[in-house]
């Protein structure tokens, strides 16, 4: 029991004599404490298991990373993060003290970040025992940079499953699986040593050694002593090295193993990777110091005052100190103090620890939120008898009130619906050790699209994240490191209750103070057990932000689902139920994907009874590069021999692995946008649906087109318009709608007027397209008076006229040669044929052949000779889904021909297109095209695709998908010309807009082509043009519901496709 309650609580002498001497401590600690105590039962006294846990329960290990109540030995409580300073004036001209995940240079402060020596082992029994004593040899050592994870190295493999573990699932033991990676690398160990020079300065004061993070066990030892014990790789680690230290050279060793106990908890859909990942810094402190800060605002309800609650935690670690206080003062962005307090602290015992409360006022504050995330500095000194500071720390903190009204969330007064991404720690040379500069790309580019939520999927981020989304402003669901996806019954079964609460504890002392966090998250996929129930006591003691857990809503404040079909969906929300209902997760986006997105979120805003939004699964590709190869190289699951592997399952991301934006993202973006926009007339409703922001910020402009030509553009600064209302703005554009057979649209753009820390003046926040006039009558291309010849085998037909020569393969009833001003269009006689095969992850169809049938093929003559009919009727057969169809050809003596085809589904029918695939001629690598573009779109896909004329390459119009798939398709096509660099060509065009794609590659080179990097060996020298009648929209079936019943090819039902193709000169 001693062992239990030193070694899991790790509660030492001073902090159990502040839970007695002084009260507001107790509020706090008694709950957890009595929760820890009470759940402690020894191992055997655990009888009623099922077959899984009869194993555990007859298996045994001296280790300490085989025991699920050992996660912590003499590792310091959790506090939040600050960077003391050792006095006023070095903290406040600091780049620190308004940036935080900025470095700083406080005298208090060594960064032991750098190049360390590294010892791999692939098994414990292989470490080097010895290492860490201080006169170990390590010449021989590599070295590593830390922070990194040594996988991305090439020390070990990395793995990449989803759900199943990469061991035996056998808690708490560590053991091997049959086939499994761990059978040759049973359970690496990395050993790490650092020298460091200990200031003279610091001898006098306590110092502490602080871990950001490691995966997964890690054990320190400083100069030959073992010092602790930490599991929780995402969580921070601090330690007490002060009687181990001393001035001069000292030595650091660290050794970390890659699986523990604590691996049952980090079953996470990721790369498991290894290593110490974040940070590791030296602290040095007075004996007498500040430990931590927890602070709490109170706004009133007309939001004209607020109140600051701050409680300040005072430790001893010397000889008894009498006559200290604090100085605690609210620092505006002006530098102006604006209120402060000062407390003594009276006579304050060796050993001992006590809070001092104290509250700060503030009239007329400055508001936090996501939208203007107005901050303040709140100082806190120490004094000592004598007026000297002795340490001087801060805390960027922003005022915000959040309510729950009516089954919604209210910030500062204001409803807020929470538009969101899942977002793991990922990078494909240096795994999940993410630098500030990543996160800042991150951070930036969601603000850019229109991004106002993260959920740290699946544990604490780096702390330099929150300051930034504090600094920038981003709403937070923090999540626990926690998830035993592999194994439900962990949370059921009491002995690992103690590390499932201190998983969340930990994350909320160090997370707090933060205002970017509005929700905490218990967890993910767990399953269902009493331990959540303790983990929701734990946190509510401490804090009162709303709790979340999508896997037992019963024990969290709110509902939560994922992937919920909207069926599925508007059931859940219309439920009797008080809680706000949540999206943690929904629209995977892995691959070609991100369908019916407007659907979900024209409900969610505008229809649902208690939803406040989502977060979509996921932010980026988890791609990884492997040592030695080129950065733009990315694999997945399976591409390192890894085993369990769940393949290309970790590219879900609306932006690539290198972090590239993508067709997807910009539909988030449009579907994400606080403006929305009505035209009636000429009068233009512009909708501010920011919760904040003013509409006199911006500025917009709006652009006229006919037939997708610019005609008129105009830019007017918007008015004052708070949000919730409108502004009206006249767009006069009928006096220049003067061709009654020309289309016009109005596109407009809302943009920034002034440069804001996340975004450049102009950059645009929201869109609109509309259509004001369609042609009143169809074009027809004049018909030419020259004459037609045929020339007819018993296989072929050969038509010709001037500058004009076509053949048809009677035989396949197909065209096999097309020819103008004796230039070949047509590749390889590969004319027009039925394609009705679509590779994407959401519909991992393999690939089959087709076959095909020639039911009739006939032509008629005109008498003139002025144009001839070729009629071809056809059966394509695939997987035993046959579609009917024929294509008819009207050729005309000028080249032009005009096609219509007709395709025929049954009710076996389940392919995803009905389309007409041909091949140009390499040189046709120019393309233009009046439609929606420039980026890929799709039916269920295309709000962000404005119409318009574009131009690109073939090699451009594809997408760079980590796994290759169908892709590059545009919608609405009025007209497309595939040209050579003269000009030279063909040109497609329709009564009735139509979808193409042009790319180097079939679907079938896609589907064979397991990487991107890949697509080099696919690659053709000629174009593959596919002219869609209909194609089943995208939806997000890879996990989740499919396209929606509107985008979808229906059964028994007969659908039509015509274009013309003409000679371009």
């Amino acid at each position: 029991m001693k062992r239990f309650i030193d070694i899991v609580i790790h509660i030492k002498y001073y902090n159990a004599m502040k839970t007695f001497h002084f009260f507001p401590w107790k509020s706090r600690i008694f709950p957890i404490l009595f929760i820890l105590l009470s759940m402690y039962k020894p191992l055997t006294a655990q009888t009623t298991r099922n077959s899984h846990h009869e194993i555990a329960a007859k298996a045994s290990s001296k280790n300490d990373w085989e025991n699920e109540k050992i996660f912590a030995i003499n590792k310091e409580e959790g506090h939040v993060t600050f960077i003391p300073f050792a006095n006023t004036e070095e903290m406040r001209k600091d780049e620190s003290y308004t940036m935080p995940w900025k470095r700083n240079n406080s005298s208090y402060y060594q960064l032991l970040n750098g190049q360390w020596k590294f010892n791999w082992a692939k098994e414990p029994s292989e470490r080097p025992v010895n290492f860490y004593k201080m006169n170990y040899n390590d010449s021989e050592w590599a070295e590593i940079p830390v922070p990194s994870t040594w996988e991305s190295l090439g020390y070990g493999t990395p793995i990449y499953t989803n759900v199943t573990y990469p061991f035996l699932n056998n808690p708490p033991f560590i053991q091997p699986q049959d086939g499994y990676t761990i059978v040759n690398e049973p359970n690496p160990v990395g050993s790490y040593r650092k020298e460091f020079i200990l200031p003279v300065e610091w001898k006098e004061r306590e110092v502490f050694i602080h871990f950001d993070g490691c995966y997964s066990g890690l054990y320190v030892f400083v100069n030959g002593k073992k010092v602790g014990y930490s599991q929780g790789a995402s969580n921070d680690a601090e330690f007490n090295i002060t009687k181990y230290v001393k001035p001069g050279r000292n030595i650091l060793a660290c050794e970390v193993y890659r699986w523990t106990d604590g691996s049952y908890l980090e079953d996470q859909d990721m790369f498991r990777l290894s290593g110490i990942h974040r940070d590791v810094y030296l602290i040095g402190v007075p004996k007498m110091h500040v430990r931590d800060v927890i602070l709490k605002s109170d706004v009133s309800d007309d939001l004209k005052t607020a109140t600051i609650q701050v409680k300040t935690e005072l430790a001893n670690r010397g000889n008894t100190v009498n006559n200290s206080k604090i100085r605690v003062s609210l620092i505006n962005n002006n530098k102006i103090c604006i209120d402060k307090f000062e407390m003594n602290a009276g006579k304050v015992k060796s050993g001992e620890s006590i809070y001092l409360d104290g509250k700060l006022s503030v009239q007329s504050p400055n508001l936090w939120s996501a939208e203007i995330p107005n901050l303040y500095n709140i100082d806190i000194e120490l004094i000592d008898e004598y007026g000297v500071v002795k340490e001087a720390l801060t805390q960027r903190y922003g005022i915000r009130k959040i309510e729950l009204r009516n089954k919604k969330i209210y910030i500062n007064n204001q409803l807020v619906i929470f538009k969101g991404v899942n977002r793991h720690d990922t990078h494909p040379r240096l795994g999940k050790a993410i630098p500030a500069e990543i996160y800042m790309k991150d951070l930036l580019l969601m603000k850019q699209n229109n991004i106002n939520t993260v959920r740290t999927s699946h544990y604490p981020n780096d702390v330099k994240f929150y300051a930034m989304m504090d600094y920038y402003g981003m709403y937070v669901m923090d999540e626990a490191d926690l998830e035993c996806h592999g194994n439900r019954e962990l949370p059921k079964i009491e002995s690992w209750a103690a590390a499932f609460i201190d998983r969340n504890v930990r994350m909320v002392q160090r997370d707090r103070n933060h205002p970017c966090v509005i929700f905490w998250s218990m967890g993910n996929e767990c399953g269902k057990g009493d331990n959540f129930y303790k983990v929701y006591e734990a946190i509510r003691t401490m804090d009162d932000r709303l709790i979340h857990y999508q896997g037992y809503n019963e024990s969290a404040d709110m509902d939560s689902s994922m992937y919920p079909s909207m069926e599925v969906m508007i059931k859940m929300d219309t439920t009797n139920s008080e809680k706000p209902y949540f999206l943690c997760e929904y629209a995977h986006a892995m691959g070609n994907a991100i369908g019916n997105l407007k659907e979900y979120w024209d409900y969610i805003e505008y229809k649902s009874n208690r939803m406040i939004g989502g977060c979509i699964w996921d932010w980026v590709d988890q791609g990884m590069n492997k040592p030695g190869e080129a950065d733009n190289r990315y694999y997945y699951g399976g591409s390192f021999g890894d085993n369990p592997n769940k393949e290309d399952f970790c590219l879900n991301g609306i932006i690539t692995s290198d972090r590239a934006i993508t067709a997807k993202l910009l539909q988030v973006k449009k579907i994400y946008q606080y403006i929305k926009f009505e035209l009636e007339e000429e009068l233009l409703k512009v909708k501010n649906e920011y919760a904040f922001y003013n509409l006199k910020d911006f500025s917009l402009i709006y652009d006229i087109y006919k037939n997708g030509r610019r005609i008129k553009s105009a830019k007017t600064e918007l008015p004052f318009t708070p949000a919730g209302h409108s502004a009206d703005i006249r767009i006069p554009f009928k006096q220049l709608m003067i061709d009654t057979n020309s289309e016009y649209y109005i596109n407009v753009y809302v943009i920034l007027n002034e440069t804001t820390s996340w975004g450049k003046a102009g950059h645009t926040i929201a869109e609109e397209q509309f259509i004001i006039q369609t042609p009143a009558t169809a074009a027809h291309a004049s018909k030419s008076s020259g004459t037609i010849m045929l020339a007819a085998d018993k296989n072929w037909l050969r038509i010709t006229a001037d500058n004009f020569e076509t053949v048809f393969n009677t035989d396949e009833a197909r065209m096999i040669l097309l020819r103008y001003h004796n230039s070949d269009i047509i590749y390889g006689h590969e004319g027009l044929t039925y394609n009705g095969y679509r590779y994407i992850s959401n519909n991992k169809r393999d690939w089959k052949p087709t076959a095909f049938k020639v039911k009739d093929f006939s032509y008629q003559l005109a008498e003139d000779h002025s144009y001839v009919k070729v009629i071809t009727k056809m059966e394509a057969t695939i997987d035993n889904i046959t579609v009917p169809y024929c294509v008819n050809y009207t050729i005309y003596a000028n080249g032009t021909i005009d096609v219509d085809a007709t395709f025929t589904t049954n009710d076996h029918f389940n392919l995803p297109r009905l389309t007409l695939q041909m091949s140009l001629c390499q040189r046709l690598e120019q393309v233009e095209w009046y439609g929606r573009g420039p980026i890929e779109n799709y039916w269920d896909r295309k709000d962000a695709a404005f119409l318009g004329i574009y131009s690109k390459t073939v090699s451009e119009m594809g997408e760079n998908y980590g796994r290759p798939q169908s892709m590059g398709n545009r919608c609405d096509t009025r007209w497309l010309e595939m040209k050579d660099k003269a000009g030279s060509g063909i040109r497609f065009s329709g009564d009735v807009p139509f979808e193409f794609s042009a790319l180097h590659y079939t679907d079938k080179d896609l589907f064979f082509a397991r990487y991107g990097h890949d697509l080099g060996y696919f690659r053709r020298a000629e174009t593959i043009l596919n002219i869609n009648a209909i194609q089943n929209g995208l939806g997000n079936a890879s996990c989740g519901p499919g396209p929606l019943p509107q985008y979808l090819i229906q059964k028994n039902k007969e659908y039509n496709l015509k274009f013309r193709m003409e000679p371009i000169r």
